[in-house]
This record gives structure tokens, sequence and C-alpha cells, in this order.
């Protein structure tokens, strides 16, 4: 009985390539086969669907009463099988397994081909340089083996991305079944009309179709046209649409979004799927517009790429705050491969003021003649190791003006023949040679698996670099493009906006980086170092100023709690028009332009239940010396009204402090503007809202966290009182070097965060000390201080690699906060402070009765 089951649910999958599951049920009842068995094969395809639904290499939110059909690839395939053939040649089989999931985890969210017409909207979420273009490529392959027939790629707005993308998608789905496909782009050849729309659309033209076209006002009007001349035709034509860098031009403009909105009517049977690592504005879309591309069909998170694969993603490199729940240990501090511009350089390398673009002449300050040597010493030392990408591209990004761009041919022609002409010189040899030794030391080759380059070794490979070393300029006005097709390439390459989006720089390892930007998904976007650096993952290095790391390490933390907000989809049952995705706010960058941001409401978020603490540090010390201050009156006050008094080993706990000495100190105490969540009038507006309003926060406990004063090692101490002083604690540095401000990562440990509670608290976790706390002190903030040695030199377990330490060398000691808030009860919940999220409107969104129902646990 088990095999004639078996065939019978064979004979049921078969239905699925014609048929969307209910229907392919109704058709096993006409060939005869009984309910009960029926019933059987239900529960066994809805157990799969479970399977492909809560695949974890792509988390997922789908609208509720979503059929699942696709239950992954069939012996018939062709096209799937053809290109994981071809990528097994360069990926190993954990990563094709990861993909084989991921894509077919999409293509179940698309509508089945066969229903009678559908217009949906999706969007894939993955990272920067990370593999999107393989994954919608598996995604168009396995919609083609189960009927999908035309395949629309809107491949970015400029000519080199659609050219790479057309290139990709012909050699990875065409070449291996000619017979299966046809074109209507080429590599040279944008979408232009072709004779008969009917000669490709009718039942007599059984192959896919591909169309990979920019997303220009003038190509999408013809392909729009053209599609329109066919629309007789169209009816039987399942149509996937592809959107590569979704959130660029397709959102919130008046020529290109509606001209993807008319295509899309055009086609009775249309998926559209958005892709993008940057989905801040595809996320804001008014979602009560139906028409529009708001993501409310699903949205997927693709999988972070493992670090053992060599990915550099902008978390990896330039490190985090932690989000909600997370201990600020197991977040990435960055590796040590950010070197620091400094403000003065940038006057050298970029104009002041667009007006002046046309007459700039660049400088070759020290730090862009160290940036470019060092490419050159990179190049070298992989010619040593032999092994990894055979190309080697430096980016040089400064400015948009393709002037600006062009300015940099002769100074950086000069600095090659300057150094052919003196390789021999002694000096210059321990000049790079400092360099390299310096660099390596820095980042060891062994934290990666890689071998050291000695010196030695790469210097006989430097002339034959020099050679080799091709200036290119890469804007719109050049013709002199990157070429990877005939051999390994080493340039330095001057570019700008066409170098910013989906334009992949093969072996990339240095980058030098000064250009502006005022959105979060135009600086991530621009950051052409994110990717896989296999075979010299320790040798990239990119050159920066002080502010544009701290930027990117705002958009890393925004990118984590936006892809946490994607999470709360499936643990809490949300769908796309039922939950908004929270994107944090900075004081200095847009989240995206501003009439993408339009439909966007202020989101509220709340310091409940959180705990907030200090990482940034100024190298000022009447900065410094004046929060010495704010503390010390703080503990002062404390210590005249507080009727208990705890002290242990290099510790004290000051219960029953009055909130208003609480509102004192954060009014006096100045914050590091980049210590974004310590804001000091956000905290006093919500201590004073829960107080108000639900009566807590109104009394405070407050720790000073030290180490002991008589142990021989450690630092002397610091007196916060009479009688209340502790050994200074150390906090070594995450950068080092010009910096006007220092970075420490972490404060607070888990133990300090519950320093005030009673009884054992060894075992508490991140998770735990909330519910804790909750139980012991509902209604009690805890205030932690720390005196922070000016040196603190890095202790061994700090130096530990990849995350490099460095001592900390401010002019003062610090004073580190670290505040921890109860959960809010129910009756405050809803104080909250409404200043540093926007998301999307949902206020007007009409849900459908059944979605209702689901939503408010009915039938």
């Amino acid at each position: 009985m088990s095999d004639e089951f078996d065939g019978q649910y064979e004979t049921f999958r078969a239905l699925l390539e014609s048929f969307p599951p209910a229907e392919a049920l109704k058709r096993l009842q006409q060939l005869g086969i009984g309910h009960d068995v029926v019933d059987r094969i239900r529960s066994r395809h809805e157990a799969h669907s479970v399977e492909i639904r809560d695949i974890p290499e792509a988390r997922s939110v789908t609208m509720l009463k979503h059929d699942t059909w696709y239950l992954g690839p069939q012996a018939g395939d062709k096209c799937w099988p053809a290109l994981e053939k071809l990528l097994a040649k360069g990926m190993s089989a954990d990563a094709i397994s990861s993909l084989d999931d991921s894509s077919s985890k999409i293509v179940s969210l698309l509508n089945h081909p066969r229903e009678r017409s559908f217009n949906s909207r999706g969007l894939v979420v993955g990272y920067v340089q990370s593999g999107k273009t393989t994954n919608f490529t598996s995604v168009m392959a396995k919609a083609a083996d189960r009927g999908y027939k035309l395949f629309i790629v809107l491949a970015g707005i400029h000519n080199g991305l659609r050219r790479q993308t057309q290139s990709r998608l012909v050699h990875q789905l065409v070449e291996p079944n000619r017979t299966l496909w046809s074109q209507l782009t080429g590599l040279d050849k944008d979408f232009t009309p072709h004779a008969n729309p009917a000669s490709y659309f009718g039942h007599s033209n059984r192959t896919r179709i591909l169309c990979v076209v920019k997303k220009n006002k003038a190509v999408l009007r013809k392909l729009a046209d053209w599609l329109a001349a066919g629309v007789d035709h169209l009816q039987d034509c399942p149509a996937l649409i592809i959107d590569d860098e979704a959130d660029q031009a397709s959102v919130a403009t008046k020529s290109i979004n509606p001209l993807i909105l008319e295509i899309l009517t055009k086609l009775p049977k249309a998926s559209y799927v958005g892709y993008t690592a940057s989905p801040f504005a595809n996320l804001l879309i008014d979602p009560s517009v139906a028409e529009d591309l708001y993501p409310r069909n699903f949205v997927v998170n693709l999988p972070k790429p493992a670090d053992s694969d060599g990915y550099f993603g902008t978390e990896v490199l330039f490190g985090r705050e932690p989000v909600d729940g997370e201990d600020p240990e197991d977040v990435p501090g960055g590796y040590r491969m950010i070197r620091d511009i400094p403000d003065d350089d940038v006057a050298f390398v970029r104009p002041a003021k667009s007006t002046e673009a046309d007459d700039f002449v660049p400088t070759i300050t020290s730090t862009l003649r160290n940036a470019v040597h060092y490419f050159w010493l990179v190049t070298a030392a992989r010619r040593v190791r032999g092994s990894g990408n055979p190309h080697n591209t430096m980016l040089i990004h400064t400015d948009v003006h393709t002037s600006v761009h062009n300015s940099f041919r002769a100074p950086l022609a000069h600095l090659v023949e300057k150094l052919k002409s003196s390789l021999d010189d002694g000096d210059v040899q321990s000049e790079l040679k400092d360099l390299w030794e310096q660099e390596i030391a820095q980042v060891p080759a062994d934290d990666f698996g890689e071998q050291p380059v000695p010196f030695e070794k790469l210097l006989a490979e430097l002339p034959g670099v020099l050679d080799d070393c091709r200036i290119i300029m890469d804007n719109y006005a050049s013709e002199d493009r990157l070429d990877y097709e005939n051999g390994p390439v080493v340039a330095i390459v001057v570019g700008g906006n066409t170098l910013s989006r989906g334009l992949t720089l093969e072996g990339l390892s240095v980058s030098y980086f000064v250009r502006s930007a005022s959105a979060y998904d135009t600086l991530l976007q621009m950051g052409r170092w994110f990717g896989y650096r296999s075979g010299y993952a320790d040798l990239p290095r990119i050159w920066m100023t002080d502010q544009l790391q701290n930027w990117f390490r705002h958009v890393a933390t925004v990118e984590a709690e936006m892809r946490r907000d994607i999470e709360v989809y499936m643990t809490e049952d949300e769908t796309p028009l039922s939950f908004a995705v929270r994107l944090r706010l900075h004081p200095q960058l847009r989240v995206t332009a501003a009439a993408k941001m339009a439909p966007g409401v202020r989101a509220a978020s709340a310091y409940g239940g959180q705990r907030v603490q200090t990482r940034y540090f100024k190298k000022d010390a009447n900065w410094l010396r004046g929060n010495q201050d704010a503390a010390k009156r703080l503990v002062a006050a404390a210590v005249r009204s507080c009727t208990r008094q705890e002290e242990s080993a290099g510790r004290f706990i000051f219960r029953g402090v009055p909130h208003t000495y609480m509102i004192d100190f954060l009014e006096a105490y100045d914050f590091h503007t980049e210590s974004q969540e310590c804001n000091s009038e956000l905290l006093i507006q919500y201590i004073e809202k829960r107080v108000r309003k639900a009566g807590a926060l109104g009394r405070w406990n407050i720790a000073i966290v030290g180490n002991t004063i008589d142990s021989p090692d450690t630092p002397r101490a610091f007196e916060f009182a009479p009688d209340v002083a502790v050994g200074r604690v150390i906090r070594s540095g995450l950068t080092s070097g010009e910096q006007s401000s220092v970075d420490i990562k972490t404060l607070m440990s888990r133990r300090d965060a519950a320093v005030d509670l009673v009884g054992d608290v060894g075992s508490i976790n991140e998770r735990t000390i909330g519910d804790e706390r909750r139980r012991q002190l509902p209604n009690t903030g805890l205030l932690v201080l720390y005196a922070i040695d000016k040196v603190s030199e890095p202790t061994h377990k700090r130096a530990e690699r990849p995350e490099r330490r460095y001592t900390l060398n401010l002019p003062e000691h610090a004073i580190g906060v670290g505040l921890v808030f109860p959960k809010p009860s129910t009756e405050d919940s809803q104080v909250e402070w409404e200043w540093n999220y926007v998301s999307a409107d949902l206020s007007r969104v009409e849900l459908e009765e059944e979605d209702l129902d689901a939503l408010e646990g009915g039938s």
C-alpha cells in the first residue's frame, strides 16, 4: 500500500506542474482516488509546505492564506540542474545547498503560473555584494522550470550593470539550454521593439523569454508600448519581474515608478520581486496604494554569508551597536582594516563646492600615497600566494563630477612612474617595508587562515605589478571601462555613481573614500568593498574619514535592527500589512531620499526593558572633566540623602535615589553624539513620562563599579565622594590614531546590569535579566557609573584577534554611564519616545476579512 500511495502522491506532484494545489487535489478525485487517500496526500503536501516555509536559509513573511505550491526541484527540470552544475565549479557544496533552499523558498512565495490572474509584490533583502544576482538567477531558473514564461530583469540605471547582468544570465541560463530561451535584449543592446509580440507570447512559442533592461524612461516606455501591442497574447504568459537594486529609481520617482507600474498592469499574470541590500525606501512605500510596489505579499531575509566564506559586510568591517536583547560582547566590533583620512586632507582630494569641480587639481596626500603603495604591495603579495580572484583593483571615490575623476589621472600616473624609477632606492624599499609590516601586524594573515608574505618575496613582484597597473576613469562619460574577460586586471579605478550600484569591482582590495552622502542607502551602496575576499581576506583596507566610519557603523546598526524587525513577522504571526519595519534615524543622515521618505511616519520605540550605555568618548580634557564633575555631584547627593549604602569589593550601591537627582545628572552629563540611544533629552522625557503616567522610575538605584583599591595591579583609585572610591577600570579602544574620539565598544557586563539584584544572579543571561528585574524591582531604574582609566592599555583578553584593541590615551579619566530600565507594566507600556524611528504608514490599510479573522484568531 505504501508504494501505491507514493505513486499517487507523485501523480499529485505532477499535477502541480499545471494546477495550484487545491485544483490538483480536485483532479485527483476526478481520477477516482478516494477521499481518504486525497486527505493523506493533502496532509503530506502540507507537511512539505511547512518544510519549505520554515527553511532557515531565508526567513520570510507572507500574507496569510498563501498557498505553498512549489516544493523544490523535480527530476524533469532543466534550467536549475544546468545552473547548479555551473555553480558547482566555483561554489562549495554547502553554499549551493543554502542557495537551493533559499531560492526554493522564494519560488514557493510566487503565485502558481497556472492561476487565472495575479499581480503580487515581494521583496528580498540581501547583503551588499553577497550573491543576490546568483540568488535571483536561481529563482528564475526554478520558475522557468515550473512554467513562468516571461522574465524581465530591471538591472539598475547604468549600462555597465545592465550589460554585466545580461552576460551572467546568458551564461548561466540561456547557453546551457539554448532551445528553451528567446532573448529580447543582448550584451550591447538594451530593449528595442521587436516585430510582432505574438511571435514571442503566442502558444506556438514555448520558449522562455529573457529581457534585461535599464531603469531608463525611454527604454521602459518602449517596453510598455510593445507589451500593450501584444496584450491579446499575454493572458497565458506568467511573468516574473526581478527588480535588481529595487530601492533605486523604482520608488517615488516621477518617470520610472509609473512606467514599472504600467508594465505590471499590461501583464495579467505578474509576480514582482525586488532585490536590494538597502530596502529602506521600499519599506516606506505607502501600503494603502494597492498598485504601488510596497511588498504586500512577502518579505524575505536572505541568510547572512558565513564569516568562513570570506565575506565582508558592514558590521564585519565597521562593527555596530547592540540591538534589543543582545549582549554587547557578542556584537561585532569590526576588523582593524579601516585607516583614517584626516579632515584636513579632504580639501586636497575633493573640491569644496561643485562650482569648483572643473578647475580642481588634486594633491597626492600622504594618506592617498600610502593607500596606493599598499595596493601595489597587496597585488604583489597576492601574486606570491597565487590563489583566489586573479584580478586586483583599487577604488578611489571622492566626488561625483567627471572632471574631478579625470583630474586624478596625471597625478596617479606620475606616482606609478616615480615608484618604478626608485624601486632600487634603499630608502624607498625601507619605507615600503615599514608600511607592509605595520599593516600585516595589525591584521595577521593566520587570523584568516592565510599564509603571511614576507616583504622580500613581494618586492620581487613589484616591477611587474607597476607595469601592469592601469588607471581607469569609470563614469558615464568615459569609454575606458573595466574588462575582466581578457586576462587578470590590475587597476586603480577612479569613479563616482557608475561604481556605486551593483557593479562588482573584481578583486577589490583597497579603497580610498571621502565621498559625502546624505542617506543610508546611498552610503551603503557606495561601499564597493563589501563582498567575498577568499584567498586575501587579511589584506583589504579602507581609507576614510572618522565621520564616515561612524556613519557606516550606524548604518550597520540600522541594518541589524531592520532585519530583527523582519524576524518579528515569523515569531508573532505578523504580515507586511499589519506590522511596519522600523528604521532608526540619524541626526545627520536621511534614511533615504526625501521623496521616498514622504509616505513614512514617525515610529515609536521605548526604553522600557532596555539597557543603554556609553561607548564613545571625546579626546577633550574639558569635556571629560565636566562629566567627572557631573558624576561626583550625583554621588555626593546620593550619599547625603540615601538611608542605605551598600559596599563590597570595588562596588558601591545607593538605593532609592530620587528621580530628580537623575534628571539633574542627565542634564549635566554630556553624552557623545555617536551614543545616540544615550540622548539626554529623550532619556529625561522618558523618565518624566513614566513617573507622571504610571508612577514608575520615581526611585533609582545607583551603582559604582570598579576594581578593588588594594590590588597591586589596579590603577589608582578614583574618588566620587569622600569615602566613596574605587579602582579605575580598564576599557581599551577599538580605534587608534588621530581621531577626535575613542570607541570602547562594551562598557557593562551582564553581572553589572544585575548588580542591585539580590540572590544568586550568576546564572542570569541577557534574556532573563529583564524578567528578574521586573520581579524584584519592577518600578526602579539602575544607573551604573564607571571611572575608566585614561591610559587603559589592552589586557591579553581584550587584545585577542581579530578585534584589535589599542591603548585609550585620553587626556583625563572618563566616566562611563550605563542605564538599565525596567520593563513597563501594562498600564504604562505606551509611554514611549517617538523621535528616532520611521516606518511605513499602515493606518490606511484595509485588510481583507479573512486576513482580519486570522489576525484575531478566527477560523
